[in-house]
């Protein structure tokens, strides 16, 4: 009865913690939709870049505090089971709402990215550590890969000769950063709130570190995706909606293990190479025949996605 107060008050953090990400992601969304009609940027491309960055941020907080506290187990369930979210919990449930548009060669860079970084991590994994040099590549692979994508972007893009900064558009652009900045921060620290009440739910409940790791810490950094995606079906911004999913896996990967890889190398636990990594892989390559064939999801792939996912977690409590 003792611990009754404390399992409430972690519940609380939980709710808390949702209506920060759910609003968060309302506002991210927002302002990178402004942000894309602006720069004149196809809406996927800020899907890929502005809105992933943005939501992987909690996965970035989670893994890096994690490893310090030395909880290794936490970090990289966070990640792997972040990643299987995305693709079995976001994308199935938002492809069973309604179709996802998205051309298969507007992504493919990423998604080749993503499939090369999980390789190299099932092959770190057999060694049984994250060591500092592929943590470097990471991190170069992600800064080659957003400048490339920022000077592709500058080069097609039609340029005008005269430029007018008048009172209102300086406005329009203070007002875009602003939503921008207050998502993020709702993001992360709602983030934050939500995976302190739902570790000491499951921690009550006896479950271990690694388990949360991959379903709750998983989840819980996968809501700020979650909500950028329902606001993006909710405006119709279905390729925005796809782009975020793919480039938050490639964050995820680059930039949260490649740099906590790069502070700390950490240790890989085994059961993840026989049972998560190759379900994180398989959830990655199945974007492919999905978008193969005229770049349209159905309703029935949505429901085989979140229906395997479902079946994943149930293996894994």
């Amino acid at each position: 009865m003792d611990n009754f107060p404390s399992l409430f008050s972690a519940l609380g953090a939980v709710f808390i913690g949702l209506l920060m990400l759910v609003a968060g992601g309302e506002s991210l969304v927002h302002g990178a939709t402004r942000l894309a009609q602006r720069l004149q940027m196809p809406a996927y491309l800020i899907g890929l870049t502005v809105v992933a960055f943005g939501t992987s941020v909690p996965e970035l907080f989670i893994s890096l505090t994690a490893s310090f506290q030395g909880h290794p187990d936490i970090m990289i369930g966070n990640v792997i089971g972040s990643n299987i979210a995305n693709v079995g919990l976001i994308m199935g449930s938002c492809a069973l709402l309604a179709p996802l548009q998205m051309n298969l060669k507007e992504v493919w860079t990423e998604l080749f990215i993503v499939i090369a970084a999980s390789v190299f991590l099932i092959f770190c994994s057999g060694y049984g550590v994250f060591p500092r040099v592929v943590g470097i590549m990471f991190i170069i692979t992600l800064v080659g890969y957003t400048y490339l994508t920022y000077a592709n972007h500058n080069n097609s893009r039609p340029q005008n000769k005269k430029k007018q900064h008048t009172a209102s558009s300086r406005n329009a652009h203070l007002s875009i950063l602003l939503f921008i900045i207050v998502g993020l921060v709702l993001l992360a620290i709602g983030a934050m709130v939500f995976i302190q009440g739902a570790v000491s739910v499951a921690r009550f409940f006896g479950i271990s570190e690694l388990v949360i790791g991959l379903t709750l810490a998983a989840v819980g950094t996968s809501l700020p995706e979650l909500a950028a995606s329902i606001a993006a079906l909710r405006q119709k911004e279905t390729a925005l909606l796809v782009g975020n999913i793919i480039g938050s896996n490639m964050f995820n990967l680059l930039m949260v293990l490649g740099l906590t890889g790069l502070i700390k190398p950490f240790a890989i636990d085994q059961q993840l190479l026989q049972r998560d990594l190759p379900v994180m892989f398989a959830f990655t390559v199945v974007i492919i025949p999905i978008l193969l064939r005229d770049g349209r999801t159905r309703k029935w792939q949505g429901a085989l996605l979140l229906c395997a996912y479902t079946g994943y977690c149930i293996s894994l409590l």
